[in-house]
């Protein structure tokens, strides 16, 4: 494996777990602020990310995190683009994982991809729960609070990974149980909600 300069192996993990799971909430923010770190020079990116700090790339980015950030805030709309982007950030999240290792192990890489995309799916798959399950209720508030949770929670997690990783490991279990309780939880809700909503529909006139 590959290190970039000045990252050592537990920081070059970290990020690439960080990478994943980022990306399963807002993927758009994560390449943009992985990219303008990498543009400002404050993060040293392998040379399977360093497109993510060409100018187009930014940009495009950039733009993609504004609608993201008001898309995420609107209920409905925001279910919507979660289901729209399952196509999209896990397959992401796996890529990012893989390039943030590097390209000259292939073991490495497909390692990598593997935690990057299980991270993506498994804050994915919490986020779009959570928020359905948010939806139920009439007040947008809910949404808006979770929303803001997502947008502080991403750059904080980057930067406790490159900084401090043992701790964003710490961090990043307590996330995981709290997903995946989360998940269950609210899945059953989900379905119980559902049944409910089907058991009081009118039957069908003959």
């Amino acid at each position: 494996m590959n290190l970039p300069a000045s990252l050592d192996t537990a920081q070059l993990l970290a990020l690439a777990a960080a990478l994943g799971w980022a990306s399963g909430l807002r993927l758009y923010a994560v390449v943009f602020l992985v990219g303008l770190a990498g543009r400002l020079e404050w993060l040293p990116l392998p040379a399977g990310l360093q497109l993510l700090q060409q100018p187009l790339v930014l940009g495009a980015a950039g733009l993609m995190m504004g609608v993201e950030f008001f898309a995420d805030k609107i209920p409905g709309l925001d279910s919507l683009w979660d289901l729209v982007h399952t196509l999209i950030r896990i397959p992401a999240g796996a890529a990012l994982a893989a390039g943030m290792i590097g390209a000259d192990s292939q073991s490495w890489g497909l390692i990598a991809a593997l935690l990057g995309g299980t991270l993506a799916a498994t804050a994915h798959a919490a986020k779009a729960t959570t928020r359905a399950a948010a939806n139920t209720s009439p007040e947008p508030f809910s949404n808006i609070g979770l929303s803001l949770l997502g947008d502080a929670a991403v750059p904080t997690m980057l930067w406790l990974a490159y900084a401090h990783p043992y701790a964003f490991a710490v961090a990043l279990l307590l996330a995981l149980v709290v997903m995946l309780t989360l998940l269950v939880l609210l899945s059953r809700f989900l379905r119980g909600l559902w049944r409910r909503v089907f058991a009081r529909a009118p039957a069908p006139a003959p």
